[in-house]
């Protein structure tokens, strides 16, 4: 049998289907990119924002149409949409098999099975201890793996309906990263990005204390690895240890991923954000002092329920003042079940494009000043692929650059590169989200 898996949203769910790759792997069937060739399609889901919701059903419909030309074929719908609105789903895409939640996937071969006997359900679990202890089928390069250290959320950011989809926090147990990591670099893994809601709370609830710190002290001794990158850092948590840890360690890279959201106070309280731009600020000064190469991005929500001029005016001296290398911008978007979503001062959708317009604007110049402020200096690249155009244009990434987030190197005469490589690039000229640069002779 083959199976096809499309896999949406964020890293997080990517790991949920490498790992249900993984199982389906065991029972010997084929894992398939054509879904023409597929006898059953899964298809992970979003459901964190509108866009994303918009984006998984219409998948979820296309990947119907394929049942048109085999009435055999199943399809099963997983993820965080088909948690939230299973029953909703069930109803309204008849051409559906199955939908199971985000607790069901180490139960993704008893589901094929069901759905190939002709039943057709829903199945979901409330939340269960976090462990995942099948052997993943990566879906990312060889050189690059994400390591999924916790699940669920405690945060209840006001506008947020992760905690309501994935559950509270749960940390996943450390030697079992631990082994996983000493695997994947054991099968080439060059780069290991961290990946949970909120990173910097792992181990707070399994262990009654914050981990993290020497978990990357740990990850840092492991031969043949070359980076280690955390992503998704909330800056309540982020201690003095933590900063000291990044700064020592040889393979943990110069790069915090924080999502900040905005910058007014009085909106942060309403938005249950624990911290103050005081606080950040505070923060921020910290990691630039003890690592003075240190890329910072984050993300910011503009047009949130009762945003004044004057809050998204404190949002843009902020961020000229902090100068991020790369910031996300996401329009707010009103979700079900939500304390934001029952507000009653939403912003007019036309007022939270222009917001969202003159913030990203800001953004591009200040991303544009710190790219070319690189000129000159050499960089650690690792190779991804070759230009489609130019074979002999090398595309890669340095410290600086989370892979599908932040913009490319460009390495000029790199005919003889492979994807993997890693290089010394000295960088000629800076763009807003990418730049050019040379090989340096060693």
């Amino acid at each position: 049998m083959e199976i096809g898996v499309v896999s949406l949203g964020c890293p997080k769910n990517l790991v949920d289907s490498e790992v249900m790759m993984g199982l389906i792997r065991e029972r010997q069937w084929t894992i398939t990119n054509d879904p023409t060739h597929a006898d059953v399609i899964i298809v992970n889901t979003c459901g964190f924002i509108e866009s994303a919701k918009t984006e998984s059903i219409n998948t979820i419909l296309q990947m119907a149409e394929y049942k048109k030309t085999d009435a055999r074929r199943k399809l099963i719908v997983t993820g965080c949409l088909g948690q939230r609105y299973a029953d909703e789903l069930f109803a309204d895409l008849p051409e559906v098999d199955a939908i199971i939640g985000t607790e069901c996937y180490d139960q993704i071969g008893s589901v094929i099975d069901r759905v190939e006997e002709g039943e057709r359900f829903t199945l979901l679990k409330p939340p269960q201890k976090y462990t995942q202890k099948a052997k993943r089928v990566l879906a990312t390069p060889q050189y690059t793996a994400y390591l999924k250290i916790a699940e669920g959320c405690n945060n209840r950011c006001s506008y947020c309906a992760i905690p309501k989809i994935r559950g509270p926090y749960r940390s996943r147990p450390y030697e079992e990263i631990l082994q996983e990591a000493r695997e994947l670099v054991s099968q080439g893994v060059r780069e290991l990005i961290l990946v949970a809601q909120d990173t910097t709370q792992y181990g707070i609830d399994l262990y009654h204390r914050l981990r993290l710190a020497e978990l990357l002290r740990d990850l840092d001794t492991l031969p043949d690895l070359k980076w280690i990158r955390v992503l998704y850092c909330y800056p309540d948590s982020f201690t003095d240890e933590l900063i000291e840890t990044m700064a020592r360690c040889r393979k943990v890279c110069h790069y915090v991923d924080l999502p900040l959201q905005h910058a007014s106070n009085s909106l942060l309280h309403t938005m249950h954000r624990r911290d103050t731009r005081e606080q950040v600020e505070a923060l921020l000064a910290k990691l630039r002092e003890r690592m003075p190469d240190i890329c910072l991005r984050t993300t910011f929500i503009v047009g949130f329920p009762g945003e004044t001029d004057e809050q998204f005016q404190e949002l843009l001296d902020f961020v000229q003042k902090e100068r991020f290398q790369c910031a996300g911008v996401f329009p707010y978007s009103q979700e079900d079940g939500t304390e934001a979503g029952a507000m009653p001062n939403q912003i007019p959708d036309e007022v939270k494009q222009d917001r969202y317009h003159t913030l990203m604007s800001l953004q591009a110049e200040i991303s544009e000043e710190i790219q070319q402020e690189r000129e000159g200096r050499t960089l650690d690249v690792l190779i991804e692929g070759k230009d489609e155009e130019d074979p002999n244009l090398a595309v890669g990434r340095s410290y600086a650059e989370a892979p599908d987030i932040d913009g490319k190197i460009y390495v000029e005469e790199a005919a003889d590169l492979q994807p993997g490589d890693f290089v010394k690039v000295k960088i000629s000229q800076g763009f807003t989200y990418e730049a050019v640069g040379q090989i340096v002779k060693e």
